[in-house]
């Protein structure tokens, strides 16, 4: 799909995003393996959820219907509205997911492939729960997915007792599950995808599991099984579980801040304000907004309420923002790596450079996200380049011109957001890879007041 966008000024509003991709993975693993049954709410129709659930189906008896007729209606529905604006008072109508869990030791050898799509928190997460099961198991993915690294997450699952075969360190990857024994393991990246597969693991291990990170990420995992009773310890950047085996529950799915950051750039971009309601504020996922604070956007959260351990609320960024540069170091890196696309385009339209230090990770991303992002603001009429691992971004402004997402579904969202700074039309090629986390975006983008046109 390829668009067109023209910036026509802001429109201050209250939006809601779709549910938050990364906790949706999480909670349906933990509701198919859960002893009991677990109703959920607000689960976003997202490519990459869609194949989580799809997989989870292949691995269960009791569950597999609910899976299987949630994946398939969630499918019909990601261009059809999974978004409002100018909401107030209305409430979304939202399906909920209930499933009947059996169990962890329960999960039963797949029919066929494991097809993890686009999605490597499905594939690696699952093989953290593939690695305690007594059959083989075959996860597979698109040709992005084959690209990423999959060693990371099968160093320590061969420690605990799993065989785990990658194709030549990528996927497809090949697991035979058994008995598991808790290790110690420190990651030589700080990724929350390979510290939850170890998670997961190691509450079906023989003794304690622990993971020690270089630098804290996302910490979705650790707050479902510490709400869900998980016998877990934390300790600066390291966190343990042991065996475990926790019962169904009830939640509703927050809002995904990662998604909320492409709209809070439009207001940016456009000096009007924007308010996003029940949004998920974890504080593992709030980076991004210290550097928005740097680069002259404040951004105000208020908490409401709190699901399996998450904080809920709003997030309000007043209007009349004066952009500036900044620089992103290497520690920072993995608290922002999702935002860095729109960061980036942010930083265009900003006055001054700014850098986004060691920001290797990017190239192992759904594509080499850091030549992309500066090809693509290259292509929009701005300045920047990859340096090695940096990521330069000259700033003054975008003239527009023409950007492809290269299939990442960031890239598509971040260079349509960049169409509502830049001084003349931007044309987006690849625009259908947004479904993979944000169903309903361009909706959500043409709401602000910006001009959306699809041109086929």
């Amino acid at each position: 799909m390829r668009i067109r966008v023209t910036s026509g000024g802001g429109a201050d509003g209250t939006l809601q995003v779709p549910g938050d991709k990364s906790i949706a993975h999480r909670w349906l693993i933990l509701a198919a393996t859960a002893k009991g049954p677990s109703r959920l709410v607000g689960l976003p129709s997202a490519l990459d959820v869609r194949s989580t659930a799809a997989c989870l189906a292949k691995v269960t008896v009791k569950p597999r219907p609910a899976l299987d007729l949630w994946a398939r209606n969630a499918a019909s529905g990601v261009e059809g509205g999974g978004s409002t604006w100018n909401v107030t008072s209305r409430e979304r109508s939202i399906d909920a997911l209930e499933v009947e869990g059996e169990g962890r030791e329960r999960v039963v050898e797949p029919s066929s492939e494991l097809d993890c799509g686009n999605s490597g928190t499905t594939m690696r997460l699952l093989a953290g729960i593939a690695a305690s099961a007594r059959f083989r198991s075959r996860l597979v993915g698109d040709e992005s997915l084959s690209t990423r690294p999959m060693e990371r997450v099968a160093v320590p699952l061969r420690r605990m007792g799993a065989g785990v075969e990658t194709t030549e360190g990528h996927a497809p990857i090949t697991v035979s599950g058994g008995p598991l024994f808790g290790i110690e393991h420190r990651l030589d990246v700080s990724t929350a995808q390979v510290k939850s597969a170890i998670l997961l693991a190691g509450l079906a291990a023989e003794g304690e599991t622990a993971v020690t990170e270089p630098a804290p990420t996302r910490d979705h995992t650790e707050r479902a099984l510490e709400a869900l009773g998980a016998p877990l310890r934390r300790r600066n950047t390291t966190v343990a579980v042991s065996r475990f085996q926790h019962a169904g529950f009830e939640a509703t799915v927050p809002g995904d801040v990662s998604s909320a950051a492409f709209l809070l750039a439009v207001a940016a971009l456009t000096g009007s304000g924007i308010t996003i309601e029940r949004v998920g504020l974890n504080p593992t996922r709030l980076g991004f907004l210290d550097v928005l604070a740097r680069m002259g956007i404040d951004a105000e959260t208020t908490q409401t309420a709190e699901q399996l351990g998450e904080p809920i609320g709003r997030l309000r960024v007043a209007p009349g923002a004066r952009l500036r540069g900044t620089t992103v170091d290497g520690s920072e890196l993995p608290a922002v790596i999702d935002e860095v696309p729109v960061l980036a385009v942010v930083a265009a339209c900003a006055a001054g450079e700014t850098r986004f230090l060691g920001a290797g990770e990017l190239r192992v991303k759904e594509s080499d996200r850091l030549t992309l992002i500066a090809e693509g603001i290259r292509g929009l009429g701005g300045h920047a380049a990859a340096e090695g691992d940096d990521l330069v971004v000259a700033g003054g402004g975008l003239r527009g011109g023409v950007a492809s997402s290269g299939g990442d579904h960031r890239l598509a969202m971040a260079f349509a957001v960049a169409g509502a700074g830049a001084d003349a039309p931007c044309e987006i090629d690849g625009m259908e890879a947004a479904a993979v986390s944000f169903p309903g975006f361009l909706a959500a983008l043409g709401s602000t007041g910006i001009s959306v046109e699809v041109l086929g």
